[in-house]
């Protein structure tokens, strides 16, 4: 496969996934940043309720 090719089958992704614009209309994006970013707090305080030693 060469690196010609690779790149017009990725062009052609690139241009059928535009027509579709990413997005489902059931998710919130003010949602989803809320959850990862309790999730990630979440993690933080798992990881330092571990480390007690320092």
């Amino acid at each position: 496969m060469s690196f010609h090719s690779t790149a017009a089958q990725l062009v052609t992704l690139a241009a059928e996934g535009q027509e579709h614009g990413g997005n489902h209309e059931s998710l919130s994006p003010y949602l989803t940043g809320g959850a990862a970013l309790f999730i990630l707090l979440l993690l933080l305080w798992i990881t330092t309720r571990f480390n007690r030693d320092r």
